[in-house]
């Protein structure tokens, strides 16, 4: 009788336990979020002391340009082109 008890007793609290923890998990899902679109942070009373850390060293401020190989050549005049091109209309 006692065994039957404690056995009634478990299955009561494992099908409570279910059930409550399902209508937990479905008041969360209803929950929205939403934030202010503009937040304004007034630093007016507050003092801000620091030091200024600079690195070590001599700061290169004239940087030499990089050179490449050019794949494309240029053309300085298109001279055969031009005179094809009378030709083809002649």
């Amino acid at each position: 009788m006692n065994a039957r008890r404690i056995l009634t007793f478990a299955v009561a609290l494992i099908v409570g336990s279910v059930l409550l923890s399902s209508s937990a998990n479905a008041q969360e899902e209803e929950r929205k979020i939403q934030y202010k679109q503009r937040t304004e942070i007034d630093f007016e009373g507050v003092e801000v002391s620091g030091e200024l850390v600079k690195p070590q060293g001599a700061l290169l401020l004239d940087r030499k340009r990089a050179t490449f190989n050019p794949l494309i050549k240029l053309r300085q005049d298109f001279n055969e082109e031009m005179d094809q091109s009378v030709n083809q209309i002649k």
